[in-house]
Order: C-alpha cells, then sequence, then structure tokens
C-alpha cells in the first residue's frame, strides 16, 4: 500500500482556460488551448523543481475545468482538495494577444465562475496535511467577498499552525481599484512571513501609500512580516529582513514572453526555501526560474526542472548530446 506523501506546499486560487492566440484577435487564425492562473504556474513551476504541491482551487463541471485538472495533474501537482462546482458556474477564461514585442494584451471572462466561488471550506482541508508553505496571491481576493474570505481564513490559520504563508501581491488593475486592493490586502500582513511585490505593488500593502520603498518596507518588517522581496523586472530583484539587504541581478536572456515571469520567480524563491538556502541562493534560482519564463513562450510551459537549472551557465550554441 502507498502511503500518501504530506504536500510541502499549498495554494490555491482561480486557474482558467487560456486561449493563446498568435496575432491580434480582431484579424482571426489560430488560437492555441492551454490553462492558466498565477497560483497553478507557481504549482507547476515547484513541481518542475522536484517539490509536492497541493492546488485547491474551484473549477466547473465543464471540459474546461477536466481541462485544468487534468493539465495540473500531469505537471505532478495534487488537485486531490481541488473542487468541481456543482452551480453550473463554468470554469473561467483568458485571452491572450502579442501586441507590439513582448507587449502582450489579455482579456479575461472570469465574471461569476467557480474559481471566484472558493470558500474557506474548499481550502481549509488541504492545510491539515502537514504543508510546510501557504501560497497566496493577490489576485484570488480580487474575484469575490467568497475568494478574499478563504485567503485571508487560510492565511490566518496557517500562521496559527506555523505554516509559513507567503503572499505575492500580483496586483490586476482590471480585478478592482488600487484603494479596494489596499482595503482587502493590508488585513492580510498581519498573517503572512514572507511577501512579495513589485516596486509599484508595494503601497498596495501599506496604510499610508505614498510612502518611500525604504519606509514601506520598514513598516512592512515591522508589522511581523519576515522577508520582503522586491521584483524590479529586467534589473532583478531585492530581499529586505531586518537583518539586511541583499541584491540579485537578472539573468540576461533574449526575452520572448514576459506572461507568467513573476510566478516563475516565486517558484525558484520558495523553492530556495524549502531546500534550506540562505538568501542569495534563494534569489539566485528565483532570477533563474524566471529567466527561462522569458525566454519561453507561455505561463508555464518553459519552466525549468531541477536538473535544468544549470543550462542557462553553458555557453550560447551548446548541444547537449
Amino acid at each position: 500500500m502507498t502511503i500518501p506523501t504530506a504536500p510541502e506546499v499549498v495554494t490555491f486560487g482561480e486557474t482558467m482556460a487560456a486561449l493563446r492566440a498568435h496575432g491580434a484577435l480582431r484579424l482571426g487564425g489560430e488560437l492555441g488551448l492551454s490553462v492558466a492562473g498565477a497560483e497553478s504556474n507557481v504549482a507547476i513551476g515547484l513541481a518542475r523543481l522536484g517539490h509536492r504541491v497541493s492546488w485547491a482551487g474551484r473549477v466547473g463541471a465543464d471540459e474546461l475545468g477536466a481541462l485544468v485538472l487534468r493539465t495540473l495533474r500531469a505537471e505532478g501537482v495534487d488537485t486531490g482538495h481541488a473542487v468541481t462546482d456543482d452551480a453550473d458556474r463554468p470554469t473561467g477564461l483568458l485571452l491572450t494577444e502579442p501586441r507590439l514585442g513582448t507587449l502582450t494584451r489579455v482579456s479575461y471572462y472570469r465574471a461569476g465562475s467557480a474559481g471566484s466561488a472558493v470558500s474557506p471550506d474548499d481550502v481549509l482541508p488541504a492545510l491539515a496535511g502537514g504543508a510546510r508553505i501557504l501560497h497566496l496571491t493577490g489576485i484570488t481576493p480580487a474575484l469575490g467577498p467568497s475568494a478574499a474570505e478563504a485567503a485571508l481564513t487560510a492565511a490566518r490559520t496557517a500562521r496559527d499552525t506555523g505554516i509559513t504563508v507567503c503572499l505575492d501581491v500580483n496586483h490586476r488593475s482590471r480585478l478592482w481599484t488600487t484603494d479596494r486592493a489596499r482595503t482587502v490586502l493590508r488585513p492580510l500582513v498581519a498573517h503572512i512571513d514572507l511577501l512579495i511585490a513589485s516596486e509599484d505593488e508595494l503601497p498596495l500593502v501599506l496604510e499610508r501609500p505614498g510612502a518611500e520603498e525604504s519606509e514601506a518596507v520598514h513598516s512592512i518588517l515591522a508589522a511581523g512580516v519576515g522577508e520582503v522581496v522586491v521584483k524590479r523586472g529586467a534589473r532583478g530583484a531585492t530581499t529586505f529582513t531586518v537583518d539586511g539587504v541583499t541584491d540579485r541581478a537578472a539573468r540576461q536572456v533574449d526575452a520572448v514572453d514576459l506572461v507568467g515571469a513573476g510566478d516563475a520567480f516565486v517558484a525558484g524563491y520558495l523553492s530556495g526555501v524549502l531546500d534550506g538556502g540562505d538568501i542569495p541562493a534563494r534569489l539566485h534560482r528565483a532570477v533563474t526560474t524566471a529567466a527561462f519564463a522569458v525566454a519561453t513562450r507561455g505561463d508555464w510551459e518553459g519552466l525549468p526542472t531541477r536538473d535544468e537549472l544549470g543550462l542557462l551557465d553553458r555557453p550560447d550554441g551548446t548541444t547537449i548530446r
């Protein structure tokens, strides 16, 4: 008999069917079908790096929901706590189209979706298995009251039971205003250990949004957050703790598609945490996984396995035989 192994990481949120165009949507043409969602992108990234991950989101009782679950299982992500909605809510949908260089336009069709109805009862059972990290994003609370309650309840429960709580702010301006985001996200800060945000997202968790970065980071650390990681895109990233500041430059690659780079960064950073790496090691893995993401097309398709992490250190033109 096989004894189930507890996940190292639990995450949840909305994963949608993703239709990707090769040109302007208004001109028609072929569309590729895949799946996408910030939390599941991170889950896949961690699974490829050899970690045990559970995704506890909600999908519709439709073919697109089946695609989401099938894809996650195929990538080694546990879906035992995922819920198939029985209230005729559909699986969400997104469309992406390249517009200029690496600039991509994304259109969402997720109002009233199954993912927006995720509740505390859906996700709390997944935390009972001894996970080390709960990963959340600021996208899930933007989906609706039930999803916001699920995020806050899960964060509170995880923190109270000794599970490290990670929040990637991951602001989506098409889902809510900055004022609404700040109102909902600020209460989460009291229950998180690791905050990840881009430079322009830090104000969303501050009482005084006009603060300079150094003051903002100081206030977040003073609130009990152990690490604040600021993503700086092509300029790398910085980790702040009460003990100091660590900078890391980005890996230099030819950018093809920037979608999913932030999620790849988070997967690499959390992988470093799980492996017991120090902050420089965590940042190195994070910028490495992010480089794989921007150098390949798709939200998660190009993410590396553990054996592939060293490929960026090979000379250009290398052929692996």
